[in-house]
């Protein structure tokens, strides 16, 4: 069993103040292009503001359903490709990377209810540490301003 989860690493502005959080929603099996436009009509309801969406190249973010949708927002959702074989640059990827290493080592869940509270759990706790998010912005070295 495994999970499966989309995440979006947004820099909210406050004034001169950015602040860095992300939203998340955990799919079990793989991500395809029904649970990107599931997620994208998420974000569009949680955030009243347009959205530029920069993400890797899975196959389900180019997708002719994904693209059509994105078309269809009439602006309000512009996307960006990072470059093929970047992880580096991928600020997601940081936080893959701590929740793997610090928020659930070694974890052998009973099923995928448990597997889903878990990973919700760790992924709200790191949505609190604002100094974290801002280090994984800057390391992925890559300036989205």
């Amino acid at each position: 069993m495994s999970d499966h989860i989309v995440v979006c690493l947004r820099r909210v502005y406050c004034g001169t103040d950015g602040i860095i959080n992300f939203s998340f929603r955990l799919y079990p099996g793989a991500i395809g292009q029904t649970e990107v436009i599931d997620f994208l009509k998420a974000l569009v309801r949680r955030i009243d503001q347009p959205l530029l969406i920069v993400w890797d190249r899975l196959p389900a973010n180019r997708g002719r359903l994904v693209r059509e949708f994105v078309e269809l927002s009439e602006g309000h959702i512009v996307t960006e490709y990072l470059p093929a074989y970047a992880p580096e640059l991928n600020p997601v990827e940081y936080i893959w990377a701590y929740r793997k290493q610090h928020e659930l080592p070694n974890v052998c869940p009973k099923d995928y209810g448990e597997l889903s509270r878990r990973a919700r759990r760790a992924l709200r706790r790191m949505q609190r540490k604002p100094r974290l998010l801002r280090a994984f912005w800057k390391q992925s070295s890559r300036c989205f301003d």
